[in-house]
């Protein structure tokens, strides 16, 4: 009988966005052509998006194109999704680590590209282009960090809320600098640093373009901690080791317990309760659930 209702119940739509990996929010319907903004986005180039997949199961995301910054060039935004649909296929991870290169994390959209997709037609695509894919960044089951070195400014401080959880070396700074250009955060910053440190403190930091340094940043919740180490190659040991205490254990228990949260986080107690179910049938009476039971194991660390 169990197994009849499991398999019959009607899945909303929400719950079917989290259980189908690479669902993007907006679509033809909404006026948005993916095809039209990429060939947009590819006449702008510079800086890349490199991914490296560790056999500890942890990912490392790297911005690159210091020479701006880590400013995103069209090419980066479009490298971005195709790193994220890479991570969507990555069966065996765990955790994911997104840094910049050469001690700075990201300033946002390279103004050439800005400059150009000047008109309000080009912004709302590209914000739909960027929403989609940081939307499903945010989805992904692996337990994610950023590690702020440097500066997080602009669309580079909306990617750091893209992840679940943000680290900042001593010297480092977030700043939502999107007011004193003239516009809003619109690559979903708004609203997932309001999930983050709630609305009051949220308008703060928007309305007044606040400069976050690392103790800031620290005393509103918006990092969870500061590393020692400025150092490039130290500060990401740093990060690593972090993430390592949350990732412990075999993919499938880690990625459905991310994926649990990410339902509960964005669906009503009804759907998340049936994702909660039906991510349970997963991992019940699997290798890891058949051994910790075998070695008596569940009160002991």
């Amino acid at each position: 009988m169990a197994r009849r209702v499991l398999t019959t119940s009607p899945i909303p739509m929400k719950t079917k966005l989290l259980h189908q990996i690479g669902l993007s929010l907006y679509n033809t319907s909404h006026g948005f052509h993916e095809e039209e903004v990429k060939r947009k986005l590819e006449q702008f180039p510079g800086g890349s998006v490199d991914l490296q997949k560790e056999d500890s199961g942890i990912g490392i995301l790297t911005l690159n194109n210091p020479s701006k910054m880590n400013a995103f060039s069209g090419v980066m935004m479009l490298q971005l999704l195709e790193k994220v649909i890479e991570l969507e296929n990555w069966t065996e991870g765990k955790g994911l680590i997104v840094r910049g290169a050469k001690n700075t994390f990201s300033s946002g959209s390279d103004l050439n590209a800005v400059k150009e997709l000047g008109t309000p037609e080009d912004g709302m695509a590209v914000c739909m282009f960027m929403q989609n894919t940081l939307t499903r960044f945010m989805r992904l089951p692996l337990i994610s960090v950023a590690l702020v070195q440097g500066r997080a400014l602009g669309g580079g401080a909306e990617v750091t809320t893209a992840c679940d959880f943000r680290l900042m070396t001593t010297e480092s700074e977030i700043r939502f600098v999107h007011k004193e250009m003239g516009i809003i955060p619109s690559w979903g910053g708004t609203a997932r640093l309001v999930e983050i440190i709630g609305s009051r403190q949220a308008l703060k930091v928007l309305s007044g373009a606040l400069k976050l340094d690392s103790k800031k940043a620290l005393q509103i919740g918006v990092v969870e901690e500061v590393l020692q180490s400025s150092d490039e190659t130290e500060c990401l040991r740093e990060a690593q080791e972090w993430l390592q205490q949350f990732i412990k254990g075999p993919p499938e228990v880690i990625r459905a317990l991310k994926t649990s949260v990410s339902s509960g986080k964005e669906l009503c107690v009804e759907e998340a309760l049936q994702t909660e179910r039906d991510l349970l049938g997963t991992v019940w009476g699997g290798p890891a659930n058949l051994e910790a039971i075998a070695r008596k194991g569940k009160f002991n660390k």
